[in-house]
């Protein structure tokens, strides 16, 4: 009977896990440039004294889905859509080189460009700080140009290029803070054939339709676990009314 107990307990651990994933998916439906995370079932072993018994699974967010999403056209100088594989590098919360695909980039008051959620971006020498201009536009190369204030608009000053990073070839995965990282630690090295395209912006690649769906066949899941456990113990108690010597 515990096996059952067993199996259906770790069915529905599978389940939550699934809902976290997809519940995480669907907040970031409309969050630029977000890779929706994958979460799937990896058999566990339990080693004994001298044999292995049982294999349970463990259902956790180990990978993100890489497809591309779409692209929209926004008009704003300091929107990029990246393209192919590449990936922007920013600075994390613990300082070390991290990378999104977001890509619409904001000036903080004091000059210092960050994604929409705040993180540096980072350039050829660290966290790109641009002065006062009347404007800022980023080449298809990564180059950062600005035109400063009060100076000749036609002559464009380059300040920075934003470092655009290639995974091909590298081990990366996607932390809890959303940002990827390679796997183990280290950098990317930088992407020689990247491009970047102004006045754009990659979408989420989550289709909120989808999260939905499976976000219902996650539920149905627990609830199917649930009724197995309730007819173990039942079957249990039928068990042990049997087993009682009449009095």
């Amino acid at each position: 009977m515990d096996r059952l107990i067993y199996t259906s307990l770790s069915a529905m651990r599978g389940a939550m896990a699934r809902q976290q994933a997809t519940a995480n998916n669907l907040a970031n439906a409309s969050t630029p440039g977000f890779r929706g995370e994958i979460a799937e079932a990896q058999a566990l072993w339990l080693d004994g004294p001298s044999l292995t018994d049982r294999a349970m699974a463990s259902e956790e967010v180990v990978n993100a889905d890489m497809k591309a999403g779409s692209i929209t056209a926004t008009g704003r100088d300091l929107d990029i859509a990246l393209g192919g594989d590449s990936l922007l590098a920013v600075q994390a919360d613990d300082g070390d080189e991290a990378y999104t695909r977001r890509g619409d980039l904001q000036l903080s008051s004091s000059g210092l460009l960050t994604t929409g959620d705040g993180r540096p971006v980072l350039g050829q020498g660290g966290p790109i700080t641009l002065p006062p201009a009347d404007k800022i536009s980023i080449a298809e190369d990564g180059r950062i140009l600005v035109v400063p204030a009060g100076g000749d608009p036609s002559q464009s000053q380059e300040v920075d290029r934003l470092k655009i990073a290639s995974p091909a070839g590298s081990a990366i995965a996607k932390g809890l803070d959303g940002l990827f990282r390679v796997k183990g630690g280290g950098v990317l090295p930088v992407d020689p054939d990247a491009h970047v395209t102004s006045g754009q912006l990659e979408e989420s690649n989550v289709s909120a339709t989808k999260a939905l769906v499976d976000m219902i066949d996650a539920s149905r899941a627990w609830d199917t676990q649930l009724k197995l456990i309730t007819s173990a113990r039942d079957l249990d108690g039928a068990s042990a009314e049997l087993m009682r010597l009449p009095q």
